[in-house]
């Protein structure tokens, strides 16, 4: 105990020692200012001064935020001219001089006068001299010094945003990094610890963290559920003075979500669902809809439907709802209620998008059984068949059965049925339907050449509800009947030429003929051609049948001359191959023309005797009349030069009569072939 009092005596002795040698040092130097500010110490540590100048001064330090009764004494200024006389004047200029700082002009003391902010502002530049008092003549130089603004902590930390909003996927692991808040303070970053700042959160555990330093707020929690929780709003405190009791805080509100992943399977909420659906339905129609539950959303909770299993396959069908979520079951094909009173579906929904971080939580999918009932429904009647084809002959009398249609009632009830004819597809009415059994028949007799088929529709209703009414498409076709003789297929015309009998006989037919039968070509071809038998033996021509539906007329000998015959009518039989056969004689035109020395036709004008009577029109004209009163016969006219005379049963005449000159032509007789 004794040796350790000794040593604080000896302590107290050695720090008194060096203090009276500091004091004595201060009282040997020339500069004798009192500073009431604080003072800046340079490189070494000592006080700035200016010795040469017989007058100092340091830079001045004041507090900010005085808010004391007196104005707070900055420092003082002194030059060792100053003999305390009063001669000498101290003047203060520059930034904030007269206004912010004063100065008493005898003792040098310099004061503010206001409260300063160092944040707003930080330092002033002043300029101090000392003059004589009377003459103002400057006996120092004037020099410049500082009053800084020393800061305190005034200026509480401030979040660059009042609130934050960040997202975080959830299931994230523990120390993810959500978002980094920033606070910022407006004291003196160099000066002390007004603003160090230190984070910490105020709300948000203990499913969040918050780094002291940086801000950055991290979870702190494993598995965070969105689907449990999916918003949490955290305070964040930002704190000055390296976050020690006494420091100015701020805060900020941030606003954290939790952002869906795919960690949930669709599961629907039953097992089995119950519908039905009519069998008047048509495919397409909805028969109903299925839902599985997924908590996830967006693309994470998209569901797709599908039909696995069941007796329904092939008769329903499912698609997706992609704004409801829904799977919605249609029919695919008609259903029967007579045939099959129920059906069973396995149906599955299945996730679109799996995260594979998550696959330890699936099966992504889940099935459920659907129960269709069908519903019976008053159904129209149904025909036996699609449509029927029947057959009639042409020319069969009224009343001929044609067929029958038949049509039942595919309900439980089987109702009866009436039959009946659309007769805008039967306007000439050439058929009836008996309205009980169906049976079609004719009413009048039909014609095969003018309609070779006839379609009609046939309507079945039921008895007690006309309104339940089915439709059916019948073709009626008319068979043939011979009932038509073949003919020219054409006018023909033949042309033969003049010449003597010596001339020998041309093996080319004149002509070549075919024929024409409205009938059905098992009534028509094969043609034959053939002279009529009381002419078999004509002398000028013949026919021989080509055995092809054609024939070829030849002539039997020469020596035609136009002047005793330049027309002959050759009637020509031609019979079908029908049962019973139907023939016809038609008659083929030749003429005997004048030909070159090669056969080619030159004319086949008539030659006629021309007597150039000499005589007027007018007695032309009477001739003509007295030959028509004597024959007794009408004047039929012929073209535009007179007219042809016929006699019944007699050879006839040409005669013609023409204006200029005026003549007569009386022509020979034409007699048949």
């Amino acid at each position: 105990m004794k040796e350790n009092y000794c040593l604080q005596a000896a302590l107290v002795c050695l720090g008194m020692l060096c203090h009276s040698q500091a004091f004595a040092s201060e009282r040997r130097s020339h500069l004798r200012p009192s500073f009431h500010g604080h003072h800046e110490k340079g490189k070494e540590g000592q006080v700035l001064q200016r010795s040469k100048r017989g007058w100092v001064w340091n830079q001045f330090f004041v507090i900010e935020e005085y808010t004391g009764p007196d104005p707070v004494l900055v420092g003082r200024l002194h030059s060792d001219i100053d003999s305390g006389d009063g001669n000498i004047k101290y003047i203060l200029s520059g930034e904030g001089a007269g206004t912010i700082f004063v100065i008493d002009d005898k003792s040098g003391n310099i004061h503010a006068t206001k409260k300063l902010d160092r944040e707003e502002r930080a330092q002033y530049t002043l300029m101090a001299q000392a003059v004589d008092r009377d003459t103002n003549r400057p006996l120092e130089p004037p020099s410049e010094f500082i009053v800084k603004v020393q800061d305190i902590n005034d200026n509480p930390p401030e979040f660059l945003h009042e609130t934050y909003h960040a997202n975080v996927p959830e299931r994230s692991n523990v120390g993810t990094s959500v978002i980094q808040v920033t606070a910022s303070d407006a004291d003196d970053p160099t000066y002390g610890n007004s603003a160090k700042l230190v984070y910490s959160i105020l709300e948000g555990q203990p499913y969040f963290s918050v780094e002291a330093q940086t801000g950055i707020i991290r979870t702190a929690l494993p598995n965070m559920d969105r689907e449990a929780k999916e918003e949490y709003h955290v305070v964040i405190q930002a704190k000055d003075m390296g976050g020690h009791m006494g420091g100015l805080s701020g805060t900020t509100k941030v606003t954290i979500t939790l952002t869906d992943v795919n960690d949930n399977p669709p599961k629907f909420p039953q097992s089995v669902y119950q519908m039905s659906v009519s069998e008047a339905s048509v495919p397409g129609e909805e028969v109903g809809r299925v839902k599985a539950k997924d908590p996830d959303i967006g693309e994470n909770g998209l569901v797709t439907y599908s039909i696995v299993d069941g007796d329904g396959m092939e008769l329903f069908e499912i698609t997706t709802d992609y704004e409801t979520q829904e799977g919605v079951i249609k029919l695919k094909k008609p259903v029967d209620f007579e045939t099959k009173r129920a059906y069973s579906l396995k149906v599955e929904a299945a996730n679109m998008h799996i995260d594979q971080k998550f696959i330890s939580n699936g099966p992504f999918k889940d099935t459920v059984t659907v129960k269709i009932a069908v519903e019976d429904a008053d159904e129209p009647p149904m025909f036996l068949a699609p449509s029927y084809i029947h057959e009639v002959q042409e020319n069969a009398a009224a009343g001929t059965v044609v067929g029958r249609v038949h049509a039942k009632d595919p309900d439980a009830a089987n109702s009866q049925i009436r039959y009946s004819i659309d007769r805008h597809t039967d306007l000439d009415r050439f058929f009836t339907i008996n309205p009980e059994d169906g049976f079609i028949k004719t009413t009048k007799p039909l014609d095969r050449e003018e309609t070779a088929w006839l379609n009609i529709t046939v309507f079945a209703a039921e008895i007690h509800n006309r309104h339940q009414e089915a439709k059916v498409p019948v073709a009626i076709r008319v068979l043939d009947v011979n009932d038509n003789a073949p003919k020219f297929a054409a006018p023909y015309e033949g042309f033969i030429c003049e010449s003597d009998q010596t001339k020998p006989l041309s093996n080319q037919p004149i002509v070549t003929i075919s024929a024409d039968d409205k009938d059905d070509t098992a009534n028509g071809p094969r043609f034959i051609f053939s002279l009529p038998p009381e002419i078999i033996h004509n002398p000028n021509f013949t026919v021989r049948d080509n055995r092809d539906n054609t024939a070829g007329v030849y002539a039997r000998r020469g020596g035609f001359s136009r002047q005793k015959q330049d027309l002959y009518l050759l009637p020509i039989v031609i019979s079908d191959g029908g049962i019973p056969p139907m023939s016809s004689t038609n008659t083929l035109t030749i003429k005997v023309c004048g030909c070159d020395v090669n056969g080619a036709l030159l004319s086949c004008n008539a030659e006629a005797y021309i007597l150039n009577a000499g005589l007027s029109t007018g007695a032309l004209i009477a001739i003509l009349a007295c030959i028509v009163i004597l024959l007794g016969k009408d004047c039929f006219t012929w073209g535009s030069k007179g007219c042809l005379l016929g006699l019944y049963k007699l050879p006839f005449f040409y005669v013609v009569a023409t204006k200029n000159p005026a003549t007569l032509m009386i022509r020979f007789p034409i007699k048949l072939a």
